[in-house]
């Protein structure tokens, strides 16, 4: 299996400023100018993917792909996940219904995600825009029925710490012995 992550989740979670924040090369991406709702969030918006890569201690690469948030680029989806070792959900906590945009993304993956064993991380963004108590607690909650150890974290897809704290859950997950330091 290859060393390939992907961050999903919907428009302005922060995907591809996560990915920026960790990767060691420059990041490859497909940002289009938004021309639909998107536009009253932000001006451009990315249709097909980004792409980075991760330089391990241990001397292996771990390759980061983010997916469109739109679900109109969903195929792109699947043809990004295909050889996933693992994913990270990004949800943006200022949005409408942020659980509704959990249960989105984890039924849209939820095929990849079991074929790499369930790895998967939830990072909850953006949570000072919607600030409330037990926030991790609500999602949390909110992931019992699935019956998966999902880990979730507040995160700023700006701070290379966040990311690195999602990855290495992520890591653990897939391998838990793992000394790969990110």
């Amino acid at each position: 299996m290859e060393n390939k992550i992907i961050f999903a989740g919907p428009v302005g979670s922060g995907k591809t400023t996560s990915i920026s924040s960790v990767s060691d090369i420059m990041v490859v991406g497909t940002e289009a100018k938004a021309s639909d709702e998107v536009a009253q969030r932000k001006a451009n918006t990315t249709v097909a993917m980004d792409y980075g890569v991760l330089n391990l201690e241990d001397g292996s690469k771990v390759h980061l792909y983010g997916t469109p948030g739109q679900e109109r680029f969903n195929f792109m989806w699947e043809i990004l996940s295909e050889g996933a070792m693992g994913f990270v959900i990004l949800i943006d906590h200022a949005r409408p219904d942020p659980m509704a945009d959990l249960d989105t993304y984890m039924k849209a993956f939820s095929k990849s995600i079991a074929k790499c064993g369930n790895a998967v991380v939830i990072g909850v963004t953006r949570t000072e825009l919607n600030p409330q108590p037990d926030v991790l607690e609500r999602f949390h909650a909110h992931l019992a029925p699935l019956k998966l150890n999902v880990p979730v974290f507040e995160v700023d897809g700006r701070r290379r710490e966040d990311v690195k704290q999602l990855l290495l859950a992520l890591l653990s997950l897939i391998d838990p012995t793992t000394s790969r330091a990110v």
